[in-house]
């Protein structure tokens, strides 16, 4: 039974209550104006003081050039196909590895391309790159 001219049924609240998201949202302010100032404390140490330089060394990279016919240039100075893989080998075992940068002429057969990568990976190089030649407009 109802009260006066409303004869519609009574619908639920559809509000959300505010009130307790605000009380949760003050205590977390709260917490974090209490505990922010503990973060930025540090404890002092005093570090020794050395003088000596650091010696960082730096691996060089190691050119291998293919030209059109299929021969070898190691850093420059050519090479049999044979001596390759000790090349490769040798520069393997080193303690700072180089990189081995793949320099091939545009008419080389991708099968000595992909022979000579294959030793690379066999002889245990980790890091290698292929040199090229931007394109001028």
């Amino acid at each position: 039974m109802t009260f006066g001219n409303d004869t519609h049924e009574q619908q639920p609240l559809a509000e959300i209550n505010m009130i307790p998201l605000i009380d949760v949202m003050l205590v977390l302010l709260v917490v974090f104006i209490i505990t922010a100032p503990l973060l930025t404390q540090s404890i002092k140490i005093d570090l020794p003081q050395v003088a000596a330089q650091t010696h960082v060394e730096m691996p060089q990279a190691i050119v291998l050039a293919l030209d059109a016919q299929g021969a070898l240039h190691w850093n420059g100075l050519a090479i049999s196909d044979t001596e390759l893989p000790a090349k490769l080998l040798e520069a393997a075992v080193k303690k700072t590895q180089p990189e081995l940068h793949l320099r091939a002429d545009r008419e080389t057969r991708y099968q000595k391309v992909a022979e000579v990568m294959g030793l690379a990976q066999k002889a245990g190089i980790k890091k290698m790159g292929f040199i090229t030649e931007p394109t001028t407009p």
